[in-house]
């Protein structure tokens, strides 16, 4: 089973695709009146919701990370992190480059 696994790699995977999930779930339940393009743009585009979406897509890596760090599975646990602050980082750019 894949929470078995204690690896960066994983980690650094489980990251990348946990806020994808996160916004998409997002989108399914609360914009699926508009194309997910038209979603995916009027997030990119609207200050206030880079912040509020952008930080509920990551609340997907706070629960695998949570997971990961409770069943002592560190290395995943790191990747999932890093993986994280750049996203972190790379909403916060956004907001200010907005």
């Amino acid at each position: 089973m894949i929470f078995k696994k204690d690896n960066l790699k994983l980690g650094l995977i489980l990251g990348l695709i946990g806020p994808v999930v996160g916004l998409v779930v997002i989108y399914f339940i609360k914009f699926n009146a508009l194309s997910f393009s038209d979603f995916f743009n009027l997030f990119i585009n609207t200050n206030r919701l880079i912040t509020s979406i952008g930080s509920l897509s990551l609340i997907a890596n706070v629960l695998l990370f949570t997971i990961y760090i409770n069943t002592h599975r560190d290395n995943t646990a790191k990747g999932i992190f890093l993986v994280t602050l750049v996203y972190g980082i790379g909403i916060l750019l956004l907001k200010l480059l907005n």
